[in-house]
């Protein structure tokens, strides 16, 4: 028998279940990218969070700014809040 499979495994995850020194989750204002442009994936939606909302869409925004806007509306619409959507 190998003495590494008796050896009780350590505690990997936090408390969300992520990876110790995951950065899965991280404040937008803290992303290197932050500044750039926000994505294509992030346009689309939120676009559609917009219309959904009834609120202005705002093409202008930063990845961090679309990500900040995102949760914003997803908190309005209900839309994405892992009620099975």
């Amino acid at each position: 028998m190998n003495p590494e499979e008796n050896k009780t495994p350590h505690n990997t995850s936090d408390e969300n279940n992520q990876p110790k020194g995951s950065n899965t989750i991280k404040d937008p204002d803290e992303w290197t990218t932050g500044n750039e442009p926000m994505t294509g994936a992030q346009q689309s939606y939120l676009k559609t969070l917009s219309d959904e909302a009834g609120e202005a869409f705002d093409d202008t925004l930063s990845k961090s700014d679309a990500s900040k806007r995102i949760d914003e509306l997803q908190h309005k619409t209900g839309r994405g809040l892992n009620n099975g959507e």
